[in-house]
């Protein structure tokens, strides 16, 4: 499982609405750096060969969205501000997740195997997985490092200090469920925890139920414990605990699985093939400005970055599935690009 580092924990425990509004920010920062690598194992998945795994892997990711939007939402409810539009926000791959333990855990954009399947399964997994033994860290080790769902405990934590009267009741630069399902406003301390409870349940399950409680569908780690298993999980009434993985196969058709690079460089393309990931790095870098817009109080800007998602879709499928040709099959390198000419 992710541990972060404990000096997180450290500058938490401080207390007060500006360490809160820190670590809200690091929540966001760790939310975002998952959407690359899972974007670039689904987008490196032919539909038609492996449907199942496609919708998984897609419903994690939308998901993912959810849980930074609602990390914005509780921080722009004490008074801060977002902050998405800057070459750093983006994580450099090989490399650790934003404020990750243990430099020397890389995470690799990489096509969908089995071994990158085990890093989505380390990403997500719960402090205490239902019937898996996990080695936890003692909580009474004062350096010992913390889980992301630990993390979020903490930040719900010292949200419960805070009285009413520092959050904005009038909903301060809000996304809420008409924009973005199971979206939460936050406009004071009970909003705020439903808010970061929501990611914790959906990313984790609770400690007896692997189903999400706001949402129909498994918390994220069961989601891809799905694929490993091979089956679906389903419910198991009268069992202990009462599911199984023991519904319909999953599984995963390599040849359905297009042969792009794992760490891509635009070194190693062609003058077409850069012009290509230039295009896509336009493309991101344009959906992380128009987010960081609508999550600083122009709404408005949701639409702009819908059609951005769409379109950073196309161009990695057009990417991946081969080119022109059917046969050249590159990947974006996911990078921070204002202009196609810079």
């Amino acid at each position: 499982m992710i541990h972060l580092k404990r000096q997180l924990s450290r500058a938490l425990a401080q207390g007060g609405k500006e360490a809160i509004k820190v670590a809200l920010q690091q929540a966001i920062e760790l939310e975002h750096s998952t959407l690359p690598l899972y974007l670039y194992a689904l987008y490196s998945l032919d539909a038609s060969k492996n449907k199942d795994i496609v919708e998984i892997v897609q419903s994690v990711a939308i998901e993912e969205m959810l849980h930074l939007t609602l990390a914005a939402n509780v921080l722009n409810a004490i008074g801060g501000s977002p902050s998405l539009d800057r070459p750093d926000f983006i994580p450099k791959y090989p490399g650790p997740l934003p404020g990750g333990v243990d430099a020397g855990t890389k995470y690799h954009l990489s096509p969908f195997t089995p071994a990158q399947l085990d890093a989505f399964l380390d990403i997500e997994h719960p402090e205490k997985a239902i019937d898996i033994r996990t080695s936890a860290a003692a909580a009474s080790n004062a350096d010992a490092p913390i889980t992301i769902g630990q993390f979020y405990d903490q930040i719900i934590k010292q949200l419960k200090t805070l009285p009413d009267s520092d959050f904005h009741s009038k909903g301060r630069n809000q996304i809420g469920p008409d924009q973005m399902d199971n979206c939460v406003v936050v406009t004071d301390q009970a909003s705020a925890v439903k808010a970061l409870t929501v990611i914790i349940d959906q990313g984790e399950g609770t400690s007896t139920d692997p189903e999400e409680i706001f949402g129909t569908d498994w918390a994220h780690y069961y989601r891809y414990l799905q694929i490993q298993k091979g089956k679906k999980l389903v419910a198991a009434p009268g069992q202990t605990p009462p599911y199984t993985f023991s519904g319909a196969p999953i599984a995963l058709d390599p040849a359905g699985v297009y042969s792009v690079p794992v760490d891509p460089s635009a070194k190693n393309y062609t003058p077409a093939q850069v012009i290509a990931n230039n295009t896509f790095n336009y493309t991101y870098t344009s959906l992380l400005k128009s987010l960081h817009d609508t999550l600083n109080g122009q709404p408005d800007r949701l639409d702009t970055a819908i059609g951005l998602m769409m379109s950073l879709k196309q161009l990695a499928k057009g990417m991946m599935s081969g080119g022109a040709d059917g046969k050249t099959f590159t990947g974006p390198t996911f990078e921070y690009q204002p202009t196609l000419l810079s």
